[in-house]
């Protein structure tokens, strides 16, 4: 499992793009018949994949947990961005459609993903980060999920963003989750962009057409980069660093933050005219 350090806002305001693409960007996460995880020292998180085909793929524990599961002291949630598949908690069979989201609590051992057709193979992302006590494993479809239309049309980010994981949803102990699409013809993300110096948060992009490109961009309002990505790869976002992007077509993002608390609110402003 590949591990990520911290970044210092003011050694990041010299990095190149090649030192930003090696910290922030997690490339290579799906992949046939494999789980792949990395670890990042942003409040712990784990951001993960599996992608079974050919066969069904257990969630082992990992050296760098030195625990016996890989949920002995941790929670999850996950997210499955294609083809039909199920997730299997202890023997307890859910089944997944694209978009649905399952959490699962501390304490659970036999995490297995599967698909239900190898032509349609599921593609499971998952957020993991530490947690004090158990909650219920939950199931929730994109329909029971609350949503927040955000944006406009004028303004190319008129967007409806569903959580699924916070305060007035699934339950849990820090992990915060939850999925954006957007309105036709609207490419912007989370502008006009904030921080929130309490928590980190990683996107996970996916449903980008083949050829197309994201635009994310990073770092302090004052002091921004920004960075090219692919279809079905993910950002890290440090509590000091803006998150916002854009593409070169449609598209869609799963957003997870863990941290000091679980206000999805709870952001600071980052005005356009101060951008820089």
């Amino acid at each position: 499992m590949k591990i990520i350090h911290q970044v210092h806002p003011d050694d990041f305001a010299s990095y190149n793009t090649k030192q930003v693409r090696e910290k922030f960007l997690l490339e290579n996460l799906v992949q046939a018949d494999k789980i792949e995880c990395v670890y990042t020292h942003y409040d712990r998180m784990i951001v993960g994949a599996a992608n079974p085909v050919n066969q069904s793929l257990t969630l082992g524990t990992y050296d760098q947990l030195k625990t016996d599961h890989f949920l002995s002291r941790r929670e999850i949630g996950i997210v499955n961005i294609a083809g039909t598949g199920s997730v299997s908690v202890d023997g307890e069979k859910f089944d997944m459609e694209k978009q649905d989201c399952l959490y699962i609590g501390k304490g659970k051992e036999n995490i297995v993903f599967s698909s239900a057709g190898k032509n349609n193979p599921a593609k499971f992302i998952f957020f993991s980060c530490p947690a004090h006590q158990e909650y219920p494993t939950r199931l929730m479809k994109p329909t029971e999920a609350l949503p927040a239309e955000l944006g406009s049309l004028d303004n190319n980010n008129h967007r409806v963003i569903n959580k699924y994981i916070h305060l007035d949803g699934i339950k849990s102990c820090q992990l915060v989750m939850g999925v954006t699409n957007f309105k036709k013809g609207s490419i912007w993300n989370t502008m006009p962009p904030h921080l929130h110096d309490r928590r980190m948060e990683s996107y996970f992009y996916f449903d980008l057409p083949e050829g197309q490109r994201v635009i994310h961009f990073m770092g302090q309002p004052q002091e921004t980069r920004h960075i090219f990505l692919n279809n079905e790869q993910a950002i890290l976002s440090p509590a000091w660093s803006i998150h916002s992007g854009c593409a070169t077509a449609s598209y869609s993002f799963i957003w997870a933050m863990a941290g000091e608390n679980m206000a999805f609110t709870d952001m600071d402003p980052a005005p356009l005219q101060t951008l820089q």
